[in-house]
């Protein structure tokens, strides 16, 4: 933390337009904001961003400390554990 600015922050988003069943979907979790999709499409998004917090936490890192590649590959990992056919 520098010591003449604020501390970093940082979230991840999630926003999805499928939905076509008239439900709002909105989930907030640690560092993570999803809204919107079908209730698959939903599924799908809070199932990644757990996990890519689990892994952060397995590596003793936070959102804040990574770099956007690092972050990509993350993401990428997770992706595939979860499977194409979702």
């Amino acid at each position: 933390m520098k010591a003449n600015g604020p501390p970093k922050s940082a979230a991840i988003l999630g926003l999805a337009f499928d939905n076509d069943d008239g439900h709002t979907r909105l989930t907030r979790g640690k560092n993570f904001v999803l809204v919107g999709g079908s209730q698959d499409t939903h599924a799908v998004m809070q199932e990644t961003a757990i996990k890519v917090n689990e892994r952060l936490d397995r590596a003793g890192k936070r959102l804040e400390e990574v770099s956007l590649k690092e972050l990509r590959q993350i993401f990428h990992e997770v992706r595939e554990s979860i499977g194409s056919d979702r």
